[in-house]
């Protein structure tokens, strides 16, 4: 039984700390690329999860999501976090909300390739004699940076997708948009824990019902599973 346990959360927590520590490294790229060295002078340009960890985002949520769903249906159906977001200083940029929308979308941009790279690899290894756990392991990793890719597109400010509204919008209406991120976190959480929870409502479980299995035939499509 703890056997288990343990394996199931091994399973559930290692695929999100790589794609979340990637997804934020992706940002410091395109940082650079752009012009601003902030990242890469303060040492965030690593694979190293330790120099990414944020409390809430790769502890606290995931823990509880975690604890949650093996106590209750007896494995991992649902997991997400984020890491402690790497330093970028826009006023760097040639167009400081252009390269932030730029920099933004680098993050689920890595997430997705990611993702065509484990169907890539769960199409190598068909023909294989691979064991199931690897082929779990695949899966796995390229659910949770599907997931994690598709939820950070939401235009919710200081998600991905929010930040990107900020950088095409008209200046007056960006401002205002921007002026969310104060409240992001708790529409955040409140659209993960309480909605679900409290008012048994699951909006993002319903979008990604939906959007998933297009988005997967896609990824295998691009991977080279043609029918």
């Amino acid at each position: 039984m703890i056997t288990s346990f343990v394996v199931n959360a091994l399973l559930a927590i290692v695929p999100v700390i790589f794609a979340i520590t990637l997804h934020e490294t992706a940002h410091g790229w395109a940082a650079l690329a752009l012009g601003d060295t902030t990242a890469r002078d303060q040492g965030r340009l690593t694979l190293n999860p330790l120099k990414h960890i944020d409390r809430m985002g790769t502890i606290i949520l995931p823990g509880i999501l975690l604890i949650t769903q093996l106590l209750t249906i007896h494995r991992v159906a649902f997991m997400f976090g984020w890491a402690k977001p790497v330093p970028i200083a826009a006023w760097k940029f040639a167009n400081p909300r252009r390269g932030m929308a730029l920099v933004a979308l680098a993050g689920p941009a890595m997430n997705f390739f990611l993702v065509w790279l484990s169907a890539v690899a769960l199409r190598e290894l068909a023909d294989a004699d691979a064991g199931v756990w690897l082929n779990t392991i695949l899966f796995d990793f390229m659910l949770v940076n599907m997931v994690l890719g598709l939820f950070n597109l939401l235009p919710i400010p200081p998600l991905d997708g929010g930040r990107v509204v900020v950088g095409i919008l008209p200046e007056h209406l960006a401002r205002a948009w921007a002026g969310l991120e104060r409240y992001g976190l708790m529409i955040v959480v409140a659209l993960i824990l309480v909605l679900p929870q409290v008012f048994h409502v699951n909006p993002i479980n319903d979008v990604l019902e939906s959007v998933l299995p297009r988005a997967f035939r896609l990824a295998f499509w691009l991977a080279g599973y043609h029918e």
